[in-house]
């Protein structure tokens, strides 16, 4: 995580050195930031997903959804979105392709994975303008051309979660249906409501040589993607996906790490986002000082009320999920075209449906905690917000400090090397460089000052004449790099001794422009406004930026503050009801136990993951025969040490809890009894014999046969 000033930390913890590190006693373990058993409603509670936002257009009045086909049109509004590197051959949005992956679609190109592979992208660029969306880390579509599907995860601002959604029909010719997916499903995975990825080396994607060949092969194009490419591309994705499980966390320390909604808490509030601001302007820069750069009684109460809230921390699920190598069978000497079935098969070890064990744990007594909010907190500032306060800060009228510094300087020809240095705590302030005096220009390689920091590469260039008794220099406007404090470097004045040229001073003037902020944000803070800017629902990003750029004299913009009621009623992706139990049928009277643990992901309008329990009686008694190899495995193998499993069980353990129960209670229950022995009846009715685990796994789990019939 970026860096906050230490002495916050440290001061910090010097006013609670006599605190217990716990109250009301230690648990044993941290709370969930994100518990993976409640998933939240499937529909937004508040808001809407960015998606909704990119790919809707208002027509004769009206708000309808317009998301672009082919798939490429779609990333060109994607990425008109955001800022393009200069010099960069690669689009904003990274993308990556995946052939042999770990998504609910991984076998619907079966057997033609590498002619339609599976593109995933994400948005990990700035805003073009202050008017576009903030999609940076925001926004990941999954796209499978022989589904004619897309999955996107996108963020819900108002909500503070990412919401999970399906577009279906994705094909030329039809009017595409955006859905929101069913988010009990979409945690067995995504365990932490956000998006995950694989480890490095990311040996699944084309960034894997063997992969890229096949891709390349085929003939085909994908779509604009290359197919070879390095690791850079899947690993600017891996950092976003990192940034994005962190949300969580911030809104979570934003709602309640400061209390209730009264006047202290803030405060507090207003504090924490004083300090993410200074935070963002100053580019992580750390005072040396032990001055206060922000309100410490308010950041102590924030300490104080997360420790009472949370004596063991929170825990963050890992958003990575194992490295794994599709073909790693060929390189063991069978052949792909050999092992072709085997490669789809996903492990225990890799399956994204396994607990999700802790990335890591926030605590409120931890010397960093101050430093993980408030670094949390500068990512929902853009790079547009951070240009137009700059802007508005330069234009107002502000004071000057002054350090003046002695210093000395060596001459070769017209250049000067200097070097200046505080006489009274020589750590506190020193500056070092190059002067030209033709051209009264030069490089700073280091300046530091109590409350400012060090600030290093400084270009200067000269204001006024060189007198022959001092120059006065000022850095580059392209730069204007600031301290820690938030402000930046005015200018310098050189004056040189009269008697002994290598010997003089420097006045260095900093310009005091970031008390406008502080006292905006105070100001709204207390304000009428404030009480809900500023409360314990989500970080209002937009709501509150728009405040702060009003108080600065600035007009809203276009972009800010879309109202969520605009746009298309959401739609739901619509669940099977489970059949009556008062059947005269004796072969439905087993239906209806399934649906409480299986309906959730089996249930749904697609065939992935198989969806066996939707239809009328007859078809779903059929569909749960013709599955009832792989389910059988899937509820025996509970019994499995994990370390021994081939395959994950069924349900996931993860959701456990949703239904009441834990692993060790669920692998002993009557429920679990009764489905895995109607199970096997079916299977000893169908072979002759009871069921073996061993036996059916032996050809391999993806050699039993599927769970939907051929169609």
């Amino acid at each position: 995580m970026k860096q906050f000033p230490a002495i916050l930390a440290a001061a910090l913890l010097h006013i609670f050195a006599s605190e217990t590190s716990m109250a009301n006693g230690k648990p044993d373990t941290a709370t969930w930031v994100v518990d993976p058993a409640k998933p939240g409603d499937n529909l937004p509670p508040l808001g809407r997903s960015l998606f909704d936002r990119l790919v809707t257009k208002e027509r004769n009045g009206k708000v309808e959804y317009d998301v672009p086909f082919p798939f490429e049109k779609l990333l060109d509004r994607l990425d008109a979105q955001l800022v393009r590197d200069k010099g960069a051959s690669q689009p904003p949005s990274k993308r990556v392709l995946i052939p042999l992956g770990r998504s609910l679609q991984r076998t619907a190109a079966a057997p033609d994975y590498f002619k339609f592979p599976r593109v995933v992208v994400a948005a990990d660029s700035q805003p073009v303008s202050p008017s576009a969306l903030l999609l940076k880390d925001r926004i990941y579509l999954g796209y499978q051309e022989k589904s004619d599907l897309l999955e996107v995860i996108s963020y819900n601002e108002a909500a503070g979660r990412f919401e999970f959604q399906l577009v279906k029909n994705y094909r030329g010719g039809i009017a595409p249906q955006v859905i929101y997916a069913n988010r009990s499903l979409c945690f067995s995975c995504h365990q932490n409501g956000a998006p995950i990825f694989s480890r490095g080396l990311w040996e699944e994607t084309n960034a894997n040589p063997e992969i890229a060949a096949r891709l390349i092969a085929s003939g085909k194009r994908f779509y604009g993607v290359a197919p070879e490419r390095g690791v850079d591309v899947p690993y600017a994705i891996d950092i976003a996906i990192k940034r994005a499980n962190g949300f969580a966390l911030t809104q979570r320390l934003w709602q309640e790490g400061c209390g209730g909604a009264d006047l202290p808490a803030r405060r507090c509030r207003a504090a924490l986002f004083t300090a993410a601001l200074r935070h963002v302007l100053a580019d992580g820069r750390k005072a040396t000082s032990t001055s206060s750069l922000t309100d410490i009684a308010a950041l102590a109460q924030f300490r104080a009320e997360s420790i009472r809230r949370w004596p063991a921390g929170l825990a963050l699920s890992a958003s990575d999920i194992p490295n794994r190598n599709p073909l790693h069978r060929h390189n063991d000497g069978v052949s792909y075209e050999v092992g072709r079935t085997a490669s789809a098969h996903i492990a225990a070890r890799f399956d994204p449906l396994t607990p999700s064990v802790s990335s890591e744990t926030w605590r409120a007594d931890s010397p960093d905690a101050i430093n993980d909010l408030v670094s949390g907190l500068t990512e929902f500032v853009s790079a547009t917000d951070r240009k137009r306060l700059e802007a508005t800060l330069a234009a107002r009228p502000a004071s000057h400090t002054q350090h003046r510094l002695p210093c000395r300087f060596e001459y070769e020809s017209a250049q000067v090397s200097v070097q200046c240095e505080s006489s009274e705590n020589k750590s506190s302030a020193k500056l070092g460089g190059t002067l030209d005096l033709k051209r009264s220009s030069g490089r700073l390689d280091y300046l530091t000052l109590p409350e400012s920091g060090a600030i290093n590469a400084i270009l200067i260039v000269g204001t006024a004449s060189n007198s022959g008794k001092k120059i006065t220099v000022k850095p580059d406007a392209a730069q204007r790099q600031r301290g820690a404090d938030g402000n930046p470097l005015a200018r310098i004045t050189f004056y040189f001794s009269a008697n002994d040229r290598t010997q003089g001073s420097a006045a260095i003037e900093m310009r005091q422009e970031f008390s406008a902020i502080e006292d905006a944000v105070t100001a709204l803070a207390e304000s009428e406004a404030g009480a809900k800017l500023f409360s314990t629902d989500t970080f209002p990003r937009e709501q509150l930026f728009a405040a702060i750029f009003s108080r600065l004299g600035l007009p809203n913009i276009t972009g800010y503050c879309a109202a969520a009621e605009k746009l298309p009623p959401p739609q739901l992706e619509i669940i099977a009801p489970a059949p009556s139990t008062q059947s005269t049928n004796v072969a439905d009277r087993a239906l209806p136990a399934f649906y409480p643990y299986c309906a959730a992901c089996h249930g749904g309008s697609d065939s992935s993951p198989p969806n066996f329990l939707r239809g009328d009686n007859a078809q779903v008694a059929a569909q749960l025969r013709h599955c009832a190899p792989r389910l059988y495995v899937r509820l025996a193998i509970a019994n499995v040490p994990p370390q021994q499993r081939d395959k994950t069980p069924m349900p996931p353990e993860s959701m456990l809890p949703a239904f009441d129960t834990d692993i060790a209670r669920w692998r002993a229950s009557p429920a679990r009894a009764a489905l895995l022995a109607q199970v096997g009846e079916w299977l000893k009715t169908e072979t002759g014999h009871a069921p073996d685990l061993n036996q059916m796994l032996a050809g391999g789990y993806e050699n039993l046969r599927s769970c939907l019939p051929l169609h």
